[in-house]
Formats: structure tokens, sequence, C-alpha cells
């Protein structure tokens, strides 16, 4: 931990300027050419791997912007054992301390908001998600009020990222301006879109000197962002135009395709608050030029709503006390996944635990490997939380096992590390072993069902399930003391026939009390598909018609095939943003003659052989690697 000023050669530090909890910034002199500048470093004197990674991710992407609006890396120097960044300083502040926790002057505000949303379109357009848009990576120049955007620690230039689940302490940026999809609940891919969210919740911040959801309970702060409204600016602002809040609340809506889908309709929406516009309370109607060019297949489910309503019931049952399995079948990719992660929301409501395990086609002789992987995961969230709650689940684990860890350790060698090293076991042979590792396992799980932290079980592809896993899934599901456990199961029900191992273990399972359903996914209706298909193109449903009955007589109705059929339609051009018109074209007519097969897997197969050599080498590379043995 760095304690006093930092020496680093060729400089002379005159100011500290910020003290956080990962890094220090100083002010400083560049001793060559007298020149300010400002001084980035880790905090931490030995710091891990990722930090490093992040800290020299800030400056690899920032040196290579050409944007007025951010603030130009000059060099990234070794300092100890980590980094010096060197940054130009223009003499501003961030705007936290700008603000000092007080709202802003509405014209004062605007002027603001207008360059920050010029900076982000700049931004946008090269690609970049900043994934920490927050007044304190915001700087201004007091006296000429000129805004720039810094910290691109965490920024990525991947068009798409997808969000683990993890504790919220263990989530990338900053918890309070996370964006919902940034939280890894909300069954939805981070994009440009999430710095949309976050600058919402800075506005909101700047208008009101407060945060929109204040909690210091971070599950609950999650919780807000995933599924809670904050309280309207004009409500706690009343100088506030009612037009501008509505602009906030769109740029804060929880799911990515209600929000601002450009930066420009942003500004445009923005701009029209003129001072008579304020005077008079005049309504707009918002996103009127808000065009986006990029080709976005919407993420949110279609034609699922009694299927994903019953997940949710029987989460509500089992929150209660109850234990139940739930089956989902249906074909690869109807969308099995996609239904079962909509449980999300209301496990972090009731503060439950979602773990999630998938069997392989080709390891069917390794016992228990879905069940391991989803509890080796749970460890890992387990090992990232405070010490005070890991000695609370040390403690009942401990209590629950006795002297027999070392059963369940030798499984999930992640458990030592919470509940330490245990003792030998005595070794036994065949259906001893058996039972007294299945007799462990149920001990084990019974610690993380409970009313405080109810627990969910996804285990994909069980149609490759293995004996020992179907014989521990009709235990748990027979245990009478058993609750507060939600078990999911999803197989394709094309490859299973009447003598199948699963179906004779769940056809075991419905001889019994247990409570077990089945949700079948049947392929998407035509009129799903046509919702889908005017969503993606931003079209009125009756023009959509004719490209999605043609999706649908391609792919019938599969939601995966549908949606790559159509990033095959763009990216062979049949469908175009027309900039002129500001509107998606798709010429119809081309695409009937178009040599496009109706296998959808040989479809994406020749997309892929149009691939760069390079990209194609590293596919072939990676599918020999992953080659069963």
């Amino acid at each position: 931990m760095l304690t006093s000023d930092p020496i680093l050669l060729g400089y002379s530090t005159t100011e500290k300027l910020y003290i956080g909890s990962r890094t220090l910034v100083y002010r400083a002199i560049r001793k060559a050419d007298h020149q300010p500048v400002v001084l980035k470093l880790l905090k931490n004197e030995h710091p891990s791997f990722s930090e490093l990674v992040q800290f020299r991710n800030q400056y690899t992407i920032a040196k290579n912007l050409d944007i007025p609006g951010i603030v130009k890396p000059y060099s990234l120097e070794p300092y100890g054992n980590s980094y010096a960044l060197v940054m130009e300083d223009f003499g501003g502040c961030s705007l936290r301390h700008f603000a000092n926790g007080q709202a802003l002057p509405l014209e004062q505000f605007l002027a603001i908001a207008l360059q920050l949303i010029e900076i982000l379109h700049l931004l946008h357009q090269q690609r970049i998600i900043h994934k920490d848009i927050k007044p304190s990576n915001i700087l201004i120049q007091p006296e000429t009020r000129q805004v720039k955007l810094i910290d691109f620690s965490i920024s990525s230039l991947l068009s798409r990222e997808t969000q683990d689940i993890k504790p919220p302490h263990g989530l990338e940026g900053t918890l309070a301006y996370l964006s919902p999809e940034q939280t890894g609940r909300m069954n939805r891919g981070i994009d440009y879109r999430s710095d949309f969210y976050s600058l919402g919740v800075t506005f909101y911040e700047l208008l009101t000197g407060r945060l929109p959801f204040q909690s210091n309970d971070p599950m609950e702060m999650v919780h807000c962002h995933i599924a809670e409204q904050p309280a309207l600016v004009c409500t706690l602002n009343p100088a506030i135009p009612p037009m501008l809040g509505k602009i906030i609340g769109k740029l804060m809506a929880k799911n990515a395709e209600d929000r601002y889908q450009s930066a420009l309709g942003l500004k445009h929406d923005l701009s029209s608050l003129t001072q008579q516009a304020i005077e008079d309370l005049s309504e707009f109607e918002l996103g009127r030029r808000d065009l986006c060019d990029r080709f976005l297949i919407p993420e949110k489910l279609y034609g699922r709503e009694v299927e994903v309503q019953t997940l949710l019931e029987a989460f509500d049952r089992i929150a209660q006390g109850a234990s139940e399995l739930i089956l989902v079948a249906g074909f690869s990719g109807i969308g099995k996944t996609a239904v079962v992660n909509e449980v999300h929301k209301p496990i972090v409501r009731q503060r439950g635990y979602f773990i999630k395990g998938k069997f392989d086609q080709f390891n069917r002789n390794i016992p228990f490997s879905a069940f391991v992987q989803a509890f080796r995961d749970l460890m890992a969230q387990l090992l990232s939380e405070s010490d005070t709650q890991l000695s609370r689940w040390q403690a009942q684990m401990l209590n629950a096992m006795g002297d027999n860890g070392q059963v369940i350790i030798d499984v999930i060698p992640e458990l030592e590390q919470i509940i330490g090293v245990q003792p030998h076991v005595s070794e036994l042979l065949g259906i001893a072993a058996q039972n007294r590792f299945n007799l462990m396992f149920q001990k084990f799980i019974q610690v993380f069902t409970t009313p405080e932290h109810p627990l969910v079980i996804f285990l994909d592809d069980l149609q490759w399930a293995d004996l020992a896993s179907l014989n521990l899934m009709q235990l748990l599901m027979n245990e009478p003391e058993s609750g507060y456990l939600l078990l999911i199961g999803a197989y394709r029900d094309n490859e299973v026939f009447s003598a199948h191992p699963l179906m004779l273990a769940l056809e075991a399972i419905g001889k019994t009390k247990a409570v077990a359903n089945t949700i079948t996914l049947q392929p998407l209706s035509k009129r799903s598909l046509n919702q889908l298909t005017s969503d993606t193109l931003n079209c009125r449903l009756e023009f959509a018609v004719p490209l999605s009955d043609l999706v649908y007589q391609k792919t019938k109705g599969n939601p995966f095939f549908a949606t790559q059929f159509l990033k095959v339609l763009h990216q062979e051009e049949l469908i175009t943003f027309d900039l002129h018109a500001g509107l998606w074209q798709c010429d119809i007519v081309r695409v009937r003659e178009a040599a496009l097969t109706d296998d959808v897997v040989e479809l994406m197969a020749s997309q892929l052989k149009k691939a760069p050599e390079r990209d194609s080498n590293c596919l072939e590379a990676g599918s020999l690697y992953w080659q069963p043995v």
C-alpha cells in the first residue's frame, strides 16, 4: 500500500488529487519540458494480474482515440511492481467534486450534458463501451466548463459482452451506476446502450443531488437496478421540466431496447429543451430522431410469457418452503436456457443463489459432473463474500457434515478453502461409498436451502446425464426434510425415448410425493416471429410480414435459427440501413432469389468459410483443442 507521495523518475509531484480504494492520482510536472501532467497509480504495491491488465487497458484504448473530450494519455511507465499512467492536465476536477453533492442549475447541467453526449457519440462510433460512466470519471474545467471523460480500465472493444453471475462487490464497474445487464442477472448481454443507463444515473444525480437508488446493502442495490423504479426527478427537484425527467427515465429503462438507441437521438431531445420549451413546459415525442444504424436483434423473449410465468410461480412456492422440480423440454435452439434465466430477478429479491451445471455428451462417464460444476461455481461465489459471511458458512457446513467433509472436498476441492483441511475418511467400496456420498451431498445442499437463501440449481442437457446424477436428483426430490430448493432441468425432448435413463428417472420421481412439472417449449408462432422481425428492423408490424414469413419458412420458428438467419441476411447485405431515409430496408425479391439453404447449420458453416484466414485458423485450432479424447 502506497503511504507516501510517489517518486517517479523525471516527474515531480505537486498535489494529491484523489485517493480511492484502488488508485491514487497526483498532479505533477514533467521535468524534461516542465509540462503539467496527471499521474495515476495503483494503490496496491503488489497488484494482481487482473489489476495490471485493467490498468494497461485504459492506456491501450485511450491512446488510440482522437477525441477532444477524452483525457489524452501521454505514456505508461514502469513504477515498482506496477505502472504509472501519465496523462494530460487541462486543469480539471471531477464532476463529483464540482457538484459537491448539490443539484446543478438547469442551464449549467444542460451545457455539461450536451458535451457528455457528444463525447459518448464519438466513443460509440469507435465501437467502444465505456462501462463505468459516473461523475468521478468525468472531469470539468471549473473556469471554461470544458468536460472530458477518463478511466477506460474496464472499457470494451467488443460489440457485445456477457456478464457472469457474481456477488455484487465482484462485478466490474461501480454498483450505484451499473446498468441492469451489467449485474449479470438480466438475461441480457452488455452493449453500448449500457452506457446510456449509467449516463441516466449520472444525470439523475446531477439534477437532484442524490442517487436514484440508495442502499448500503449491495444485493438490494442490484435488485433496485433490475426491478425497481426510482422516484421521479421532477418530484425531488420541482425546477426540472417534466420532459427532462422523461428523458432521464428513458435513459434508465431496464431493458436496453427501451432506452435511447443512439447518442444523436438523445442529443436531439435534450437540445429541444430550449429556454422557450422550458418556460412553456411544452411536451414533445421522445426519440423522434433516435435512429440506429447498428443491426441489433432484441434479446427480450417473444411468445414465452406463459412459460416464464410458470417458472416464476414455481420459485415463489419454493421461497415459501417447498421443493420442486421443473423440467424445460424442447429442441436445440428453442430457447430453454433463455427462459430459465428469467428467474434471476426474483432470486435477487429473495437473496437466493442461482447455480448451474451442464452435462457433456462426451463425458457421460464422469459422475455428478453438472452438480460438481454448479457447486464449484457456488464455492467461488462464497469465497468472494465478506469474512463474516464466510465464517458463518464455514460453521454451518462443518455442523452439517461433521467429520465427513473430505467426502465432498474430493469432488469439490474449493470447499477446503472454506472449511479447512478435513480428517481422512475411511475408504468404502461400491454401493456403500455411493450411499455415503449421497447422504453427505444431501446434508451439504441443505446448508444452502434456507428461508434466508433459497437455492436454484439449473442442470442443462439432462439427456446426457449419468446414472449417478439421475439417482441424486431422485434423492433430492424425495427428501422429506428438504425445502427452499428449485431444481430446474433442461433437456432435448427429441433425443430421449420412453426407456431413456432420464425418462425412467422422471417416471420414478413422478410416483413419489415430489412436485415435478414440465414446460415444453414450442417453436415461435408466426405472430411472435413477426414481432421479433418488426422490432429488429424498427418498423411497423405489417411491414415486417413478408420478411418474417420467409424467416418462418426457413427456420420453422426456432428462435436461435431465426436470429442467425436474420444476421446472415444482414451480413450478405440483403438487409441494409438507408442513411438518407433513416430506416432499415430489405430486398425481399433478392432474399427469395438468394441461394440460402434451409439448413441453418449449413448456412452458419458457409458463413464461417467466408471469415478471414486468420480467424478461420483460430477456429480450427480451437475445435481441435476441444476434441474429445
